[in-house]
């Protein structure tokens, strides 16, 4: 199993694997989720996958297992920023304004992670190496742009399995509740973790 950290300056050096990711996001969110979400030609995609962001992939013999994709706080393409600063600002209507307790962040040493997952067909054996795999990547692409810290939601069953994993993570919002299941904001403070 491998991960990598793909950008729109690297993507050449990596054949199809962006595309394999978006085709997995689409099967994950799409797919067996039944978000609402763009896409075309079976591959999910929003405004925020931009040049200024990072996707991490876990993948093993040409199968996507898990992603991530990490955006800057700072940045901005059209009227769009991130998606939890955009939730709190009324620009998108399936994500409540008062997810946070505090105002959104915008700084170049906090980058937000979102659209997280784990392909279903992962053993409960596999998946805990996956999300291990995930999230170790996760802090060292978000340490080589700058982050000290990430901001993002998570299911909130995975406050403990963050912890786990050995994540400085702590609540930054309310528990909110998508009908299917219960999402909260949490910032991952990556500044202990320096080594």
């Amino acid at each position: 199993m491998k991960a990598t950290t793909l950008s729109f300056s690297n993507l050449h050096a990596h054949g199809p694997l962006m595309a394999d990711l978006l085709r997995a996001r689409h099967r994950t969110f799409v797919e067996r989720a039944g978000w609402d979400l763009p896409s075309a030609d079976g591959m999910e995609f929003d405004q925020y996958d931009t040049p200024a962001s990072r996707w991490v992939v876990v993948h093993e013999n040409g199968r996507v297992r898990a992603g991530v994709r990490l955006t800057p706080t700072t940045h901005r393409c059209g009227i769009y920023t991130y998606m939890i600063r955009d939730a709190q600002l009324g620009l998108l209507d399936t994500i409540p304004q008062d997810l946070l307790f505090e105002e959104a962040p915008v700084a170049e040493t906090i980058w937000e992670s979102s659209r997280v997952f784990v392909c279903d067909d992962c053993s409960a054996r596999e998946r805990m190496r996956v999300h291990r795999q995930l999230n170790e990547e996760m802090i060292k692409s978000a340490r080589e742009v700058g982050a000290t810290s990430i901001i993002g939601m998570i299911p909130e069953h995975s406050l403990r399995l963050c912890r786990r994993y050995g994540l400085d993570v702590r609540p930054a919002g309310r528990v909110v509740d998508f009908g299917d299941f219960q999402s909260v904001a949490v910032v991952i403070d990556m500044v202990n973790k320096l080594h």
